[in-house]
C-alpha cells in the first residue's frame, strides 16, 4: 500500500497524497542512511531485520521487566500489610481484651474470692502470652516495646499472686491497696503501650495502603507511556526494514522493465553486501549476457541461430587484443550447391542445420568451454579454438559429417556415391556425394594484427583444401614471410 500511494503521488496522480509520499520517500532515504552503516553493510537480509526489531523486542522485555518489578513490589508490600500489619493489629487488640479480661477477674476475686475466678485470670494470662509470642515473630525489631510489655505482664502476674496471697490469709484491706495501687499502674501502662503498638501498625498499614496506590498508579502510567514508545519504534522499525527491501525490490524491478524494453544499458543502484545486493549483482550479469545474446540474435544466422560475421569478428578481435593462443577452423561443404540444385533447397536446409549440429557436438565434446561456433552463412561455419584441440574437433566433425550426410542422399546416388546432374555451363557432369573441408590457421608461429589478415590466410588455404576429392581439414603452419 505504502508503494502505491508513493508511485502514485511520485507522477502526480495523487496530489492530495504528496505530503505522505515525501514522508515515505524521506522513511526510504533513511533506511538506506541505516543500513548502509559500516556495521550492517556486511549482515544478510535477515541479520538487518534482526537488527530491527531488536529495538522492538527490547522495548518489550523493557515493559515486561518493569510490569514485573513493579507487580512484585505491590505484591510485597500487599503481603507485608496481610501478614504484617493487620495481623499485629489484631494481636495487639487481643492482647488487649486479654489485659482488661485479667483486670475484671482480679477485681471480682478480691470482692467474691472465688477460686474460679482466679483460674480465668491465669487462662487469659496464658492467651496473652500466646499473642505476644506471635507479635514477637511479627515485630522482632520492637524489641525495647515488647520487653517492656513483657515485664509489665510478668509483674502484673506477680502482684495478682501476692494479691491472692493476702485474700487468702485474711488481709483484705493490704490485698485492696496492691489491686488499687500497683497492679492498676501495670494494668494502666499495658494498656498504653498496646495501643502505642496499635497505633503503630495502623499507621505502617496506612502508609503501606499509600505505597500500594501510589505504586499501582505509577506502574499503570509508565506502562501505558512505554507500550506507546514500544509502538511507536516498532512501526517505525517495521518501516525502516520493509522500506529497505521494498525499495530495493522496486528498482529491480524498474530495472528488469528496463530490460524488457531492450534498454541493457540501465543501472540499479543497489550497492548493499546482502542477498539483495547478490541479487542485484547477478541481475548485471545477466544484463550483460543478455545485452551479448541480443546481439547475437541480431546478427545470429535464422536457419542455424549460430552468431553471424559481426559476432564472428568481434570475438576473433578479442582473442587477438589479449593475444590469447586461438585457433581458427572455418568449414565449406563441397558439392553443396548441386545437391542444393538436384533435391531443392528445403533439403539443403536441413543439411545446414544437421552441419551445425555436427559442427556443434564436435566443439562441445572435444573443445574447452570457452571456444566458439559460429555460421558465417550458406555452407560456410566457423570455429574458435585453441591449437592443442584442433585435431580432434576437427577429426570428430570429419567422421560425423561422412557418416551422417550420405543420408540426405536417395539410396541409388548414395551407392554410387555420387549422381549426374548439369554444371553451371550446362554440360552434364558427375557430381561426388558432399565432404566437408577445413582451413585451421592459428597464431602459433605468426602474429596476425586484425581479423581480416586471419580471414584472408584462412580464405586461401580453404580454397586449396576444397582441391581435394574427400572431407579433410589443413592446418596453415607458415610462419611469416614463408610461401
Amino acid at each position: 500500500m505504502l508503494l502505491l500511494i508513493h508511485e502514485s503521488a511520485a507522477v502526480g496522480e495523487v496530489p492530495r497524497q504528496g505530503s505522505f509520499a515525501a514522508m515515505v520517500s524521506k522513511i526510504h532515504r533513511v533506511a538506506e542512511w541505516f543500513f548502509a552503516r559500516r556495521p550492517l553493510t556486511g549482515l544478510t537480509i535477515a541479520g538487518k531485520m534482526f537488527v530491527g526489531y531488536s529495538v522492538l523486542v527490547a522495548l518489550t522485555l523493557g515493559v515486561v521487566l518493569y510490569v514485573v518489578v513493579s507487580l512484585y513490589r505491590i505484591s510485597s508490600l500487599s503481603h507485608l500489610i496481610l501478614t504484617v500489619d493487620v495481623p499485629t493489629k489484631d494481636a495487639v487488640d487481643k492482647m488487649s481484651d486479654a489485659v482488661l479480661a485479667q483486670n475484671t477477674y482480679e477485681r471480682r476475686y478480691l470482692v467474691l474470692r472465688r477460686k474460679d475466678l482466679r483460674h480465668l485470670f491465669w487462662e487469659r494470662a496464658r492467651e496473652f502470652d500466646a499473642l505476644f509470642a506471635e507479635l514477637k515473630r511479627l515485630r522482632p525489631d520492637d524489641r525495647h516495646s515488647l520487653s517492656l510489655l513483657e515485664r509489665l505482664h510478668v509483674r502484673y502476674g506477680d502482684l495478682f499472686l501476692r494479691m491472692a496471697g493476702e485474700v487468702r490469709a485474711g488481709k483484705g484491706k493490704a490485698a485492696e491497696v496492691i489491686s488499687k495501687g500497683a497492679m492498676h499502674d501495670a494494668v494502666r501502662d499495658m494498656q498504653e503501650l498496646l495501643r502505642t503498638v496499635s497505633l503503630q501498625a495502623a499507621v505502617s498499614r496506612d502508609a503501606h495502603m499509600r505505597m500500594v496506590d501510589i505504586s499501582i498508579r505509577s506502574a499503570f502510567k509508565t506502562t501505558i507511556a512505554l507500550c506507546s514508545i514500544s509502538i511507536i519504534f516498532s512501526i517505525l522499525a517495521g518501516l525502516l526494514v520493509t522500506t529497505y527491501i521494498s525499495s530495493s525490490l522496486r528498482r529491480l524491478m524498474t530495472a528488469a522493465g528496463h530490460v524488457a524494453e531492450g534498454r541493457f544499458d540501465y543501472a540499479s543502484e543497489i550497492r548493499t553486501e546482502d542477498e539483495l545486493g547478490d541479487l542485484a549483482s547477478s541481475f548485471g550479469e545477466m544484463k550483460t549476457r543478455l545485452k551479448k545474446l541480443e546481439e547475437m540474435y541480431r546478427d545470429a544466422s535464422p536457419l542455424t541461430r549460430l552468431p553471424g560475421g559481426m559476432v564472428i569478428e568481434r570475438e576473433l578481435r578479442k582473442r587477438l587484443d589479449r593475444a590469447e593462443l586461438m585457433a581458427l577452423c572455418v568449414m565449406d561443404i563441397d558439392n553443396f550447391k548441386s545437391f542444393n540444385d538436384r533435391y531443392g533447397y528445403a533439403h539443403g536446409n536441413v543439411v545446414i542445420k544437421e552441419t551445425a549440429t555436427i559442427v556443434e557436438q564436435a566443439t562441445r565434446t572435444h573443445g574447452r568451454p570457452a571456444d566458439f561456433v559460429g555460421h558465417i552463412g550458406g555452407d560456410d561455419f566457423v570455429v574458435i579454438t585453441t591449437p592443442d584441440r584442433i585435431e580432434a574437433v576437427c577429426t570428430e566433425i570429419i567422421s560425423q559429417f561422412d557418416q551422417r550426410i550420405p543420408h540426405f542422399y536417395n539410396d541409388k546416388d548414395r551407392g554410387k556415391g555420387y549422381f549426374v546432374g548439369k554444371n553451371r555451363q550446362g554440360a552434364v557432369t558427375k557430381f561426388p556425394l558432399m565432404t566437408i573441408s577445413i582451413a585451421v590457421v592459428t597464431n602459433r608461429r605468426r602474429t596476425f594484427i586484425n581479423p581480416l589478415q586471419v580471414s584472408e590466410v584462412a580464405a586461401e588455404l580453404k580454397d586449396y583444401a576444397k582441391t581435394f576429392p574427400r572431407s579433410l581439414y589443413i592446418v596453415d603452419k607458415r610462419r611469416v614471410g614463408s610461401a
